[in-house]
């Protein structure tokens, strides 16, 4: 029996760690794409003036990525798993184009160094919600509502236009997404413990897939938020 138990201990890891690095091997493959993408936007004219000249593609663009979302999370468990993986994939490639705009708004350094401070700070965060002992989940609902005052407090200042409130959401969405980050890998952690043993692979990719929507969601907002606290502007 003891043997038995010092053998399924390695097992129940081993699971966890490929889990895991699934995740952030397809998240790596999302931010990737985006990155290339968004940069061949910023440098192609004619896409350019298509996306950022005309505020209705724009926005049409952005509720095009808010149903890859939540149609990926509403019916991840009855699409195939290439089906999940070529949503997330397309999803990532049209977060590309819309987010061409940094390269517009700010200058080449600072999205470099903000970049950098963002990596270390997500990775900080990333391995306390995987090694801490402390239960994340009751941070669950105040860092969802926190999101939902951000969007909220995002579109009002849509019309109000204050720098003001702008900095403020900015200071307050690092936070957020900082918590969010701790508590989306300690969930994702629990999932693959709790994984069976004669899960498919097509139960695992998609799994995997879904979280890695989630932490590359994390990332990019809190790239976003540091960016607007750190960023240099190119005027």
């Amino acid at each position: 029996m003891n043997q038995t138990f010092s053998n399924s201990q390695p097992n129940a890891l081993t699971k966890v760690n490929s889990f895991i690095r699934s995740v952030y091997n397809w998240m790596a493959v999302g931010l990737g794409l985006t990155a290339i993408v968004a940069y061949y936007v910023s440098n192609n004219e004619a896409i350019r003036q298509l996306v950022f000249g005309n505020s209705m593609v724009f926005f049409g663009l952005i509720i095009v990525e808010l149903g890859f979302v939540f149609y990926l999370s509403a019916r991840i468990q009855k699409i195939q798993a290439s089906t999940a993986t070529a949503l997330f994939v397309a999803y990532a490639a049209l977060n590309g184009v819309t987010m061409a705009f940094i390269f517009l708004a700010y200058t080449a350094s600072s999205i470099v160094s903000t970049f950098v401070v963002c990596s270390v700070t997500f990775l900080a965060c990333s391995i306390y919600g995987m090694v801490t002992k402390r239960d994340l989940t009751s941070m669950g609902g105040f860092l969802t509502m926190g999101l939902i005052g951000i969007i909220i407090a995002s579109v009002i200042n849509m019309f109000v236009k204050s720098s003001g409130m702008s900095i403020l959401i900015s200071y307050v969405g690092v936070l957020v997404f900082v918590g969010l980050t701790a508590y989306d890998t300690q969930k994702l952690k629990t999932m693959a413990a709790s994984l069976p043993d004669t899960a498919s692979g097509a139960m695992v990719r998609k799994g995997a897939i879904m979280g890695a929507l989630a932490l590359y969601l994390d990332f990019i907002n809190l790239f976003l938020m540091l960016l607007r606290i750190l960023g240099g502007n190119r005027n």
